[in-house]
């Protein structure tokens, strides 16, 4: 792959327009709570459980701000104020009777559209199921947080059915990046980290199949962690590269991302085993390699933007410093990753289930994806299936010559709004892989990767890393995310 500079990224139309309103708006932020903007999560969190500040406060708090940025960033197709502020006064309520109760007592937060959540319509981003009726039970991700005491303030935007890197579809305004909002947030999770990003939420869940919370954190200068394939007991513990997604957190730092991170693991007490080697900063020394290999070359032309390339070297130059052995990696991935990670990716829509006349509803890529699926025999499938599996082996047995193996997270910049949308299908597709070539592998290898921000360039957009680890590392990659966080900071 040879590093170098991007054209610029095609203008798109911009597209206008607010959130769908189903309930009355959030009143203004309550004075009682001043400064809630500079707070972190956890900062919160410990108000909150300290009863220094009431769910009711943040809750409003944060509507308000949704209330005025997100007609501007489309981060939310809707927001349930009433609701949210009923589940608030709840918490409160039982905060006075028996004390804080779970972790995450009173924070607010959104799903993305693709995750049921009662009382709310799940509309997965098209217009095949926008109009379908609201979900009477909670996801078991959604249960589980609710139980941590979190409360849910809305749905965030998503593309359809979450399959592409963006976050536009044909029936809300799309999630514009707060850093540049005539550029995209990313995808899928591009609501959600557009939402935390502009301080609508303190951190957000997301779902993360080929990059769908590392895309959008490094495109909105957050932390995105993608845990390994069945860690969180909520997702699907088949351990197939057919199983890409996972649930991860999004946040504005490791420390926050730890917290929630933590409770989407559950058990007694919520914080878990992520949230103190967070605070601590401390992963202990490490081999750490870095590389700009990626499989999609060379079946496809991947080119870094300069910016991409000194965030990468910045990143391993402190934790040189810092006493970690960080040596270029010698990475030779296996021919065929572009073809048989196209199969398996398009192969998902056909697991969807679709109603009777649905295809017409279908946006581009969705019915180009559901095109090639359609066509793929068993045996064509199934050796697809045989290839990555074995490319998946091989690739995690290079990567185990090295504790941490640090790769660019985007090539480019965050294109414009429109920019994918344009493009034929196949098209498309193309560009979101060389937009984002070194996340979807990650998926495909089952193993945790968190993006970090590291430098922001001259036009004010951010430039991340990407730390892939070893099974189970999930918390001594939050730990090094921390860490790193204070040491770009000096």
């Amino acid at each position: 792959m040879r590093p170098g500079i991007v054209p610029a990224a095609l203008d798109g139309a911009r597209y206008s327009g607010g959130m769908n309103h189903r309930e009355t708006p959030a009143d203004a932020a309550d004075p009682a709570a001043p400064g809630l903007d500079g707070l972190t999560a956890l900062q919160l969190r410990d108000a909150l459980a300290a009863g220094q500040v009431s769910a009711v406060a943040v809750t409003r708090h944060f509507l308000a701000v949704a209330e005025r940025r997100n007609p501007e960033l489309g981060a939310f197709i809707t927001l349930y104020p009433e609701a949210a502020l009923q589940r608030a006064e709840d918490l409160d309520q039982r905060f006075a009777d028996v004390g804080a109760t779970g972790s995450l007592h009173g924070l607010p937060l959104a799903f993305k559209d693709l995750v049921d959540v009662a009382g709310m319509r799940t509309s997965f981003g098209s217009r095949v199921t926008a109009q379908a009726p609201e979900a009477t039970e909670d996801d078991p991700l959604a249960a589980a947080l609710h139980v941590a005491g979190a409360l849910s303030t809305g749905k965030t935007t998503v593309p359809e059915f979450g399959l592409p890197c963006h976050s536009e579809n044909l029936i809300s305004a799309p999630a514009r990046n707060p850093l540049d909002p005539e550029r995209t947030a990313g995808g899928s999770t591009g609501g959600g980290a557009a939402a935390v990003a502009a301080g609508m939420l303190p951190f957000a869940p997301g779902s993360d199949g080929g990059g769908s919370v590392r895309i959008p954190a490094a495109a909105c200068g957050l932390v995105g962690l993608k845990p390994g394939r069945g860690t969180v007991p909520t997702d699907q513990q088949d351990d197939s590269v057919r199983n890409l997604t996972v649930s991860g957190p999004l946040a504005r730092n490791a420390a926050d991302a730890a917290l929630l991170y933590d409770a989407m693991l559950g058990g007694p007490g919520g914080e878990g085993r992520s949230l103190p080697r967070a605070i601590e900063a401390a992963p202990g020394q490490l081999r750490i390699g870095y590389s700009t290999a990626s499989p999609f070359s060379p079946d496809l032309d991947i080119t870094l933007a300069r910016p991409a390339v000194d965030a990468l070297t910045a990143a391993a130059a402190a934790l040189g410093r810092d006493g970690h052995e960080v040596v270029e990696a010698d990475l030779s991935y296996a021919p065929g990753y572009h073809r048989d990670f196209r199969t398996v990716w398009t192969s998902a829509l056909t697991r969807v289930p679709l109603p009777d006349g649905a295809e017409p509803l279908l946006g581009p890529l969705s019915a180009h994806f559901l095109e090639l699926a359609r066509g793929y025999s068993e045996d064509h499938l199934a050796t697809s299936v045989g290839r990555l599996t074995d490319w998946a082996a091989d690739a995690r047995r290079q990567l185990a010559a090295h504790d941490v193996v640090l790769t660019p997270v985007l090539a480019f910049a965050p294109p414009a709004i429109g920019t994918f949308t344009a493009l034929p299908p196949a098209e498309d597709y193309e560009l979101q892989c060389r937009f984002t070539p070194y996340t979807s592998m990650v998926n495909v290898m089952g193993l945790p990767a968190i993006s970090v921000p590291v430098l922001r360039d001259a036009d004010g957009f951010s430039w991340s890393v990407q730390a892939i680890g070893r099974p189970g590392t999930e918390g001594p990659l939050l730990a090094l995310a921390a860490r790193m966080e204070q040491l770009l900071a000096d």
